[in-house]
């Protein structure tokens, strides 16, 4: 059965490493409008998407959950498998992660948008 999901774009390798539970952390310079944010479809992508509009083809790697966002702190650098820190950006509590085999081509496109896959 089909249903639609909340779902987010990000770049390789990021989207593959939250999939493999390796990054617990996702970190954007903004907040979810609702939590938590259930059965969020991660989307994993080749190009950053800077301008509204902005698609490519993606492909749906997990589903997560989102329990909270709170301020990003510098010793979270690890969990975030970022390069560097930054003041002024959410950190996003990935949890409960489901994997999807093998992954589903899917347009990504940028902020929390809607996509239609099998269910859960």
């Amino acid at each position: 059965m089909r249903r639609i999901y909340p779902a987010l774009s990000i770049v390789a390798p990021s989207g593959s490493y939250i999939a493999e539970g390796i990054k617990t952390l996702e970190i954007r310079s903004w907040r979810p409008n609702e939590l938590p944010l259930k059965d969020l479809v991660i989307v994993e992508n080749a190009h950053y998407l800077n301008q509204d509009g902005d698609e490519e083809l993606g492909r749906a790697v997990a589903w997560v959950d989102i329990s909270s966002v709170h301020a990003w702190q510098k010793s979270e650098i690890e969990q975030a498998k970022a390069n560097y820190w930054e003041d002024g950006y959410w950190a996003w509590v990935i949890e409960n992660v489901r994997p999807i085999h093998p992954p589903v081509d899917i347009p990504a496109r940028r902020k929390i948008y809607w996509v239609e896959l099998d269910a859960v």
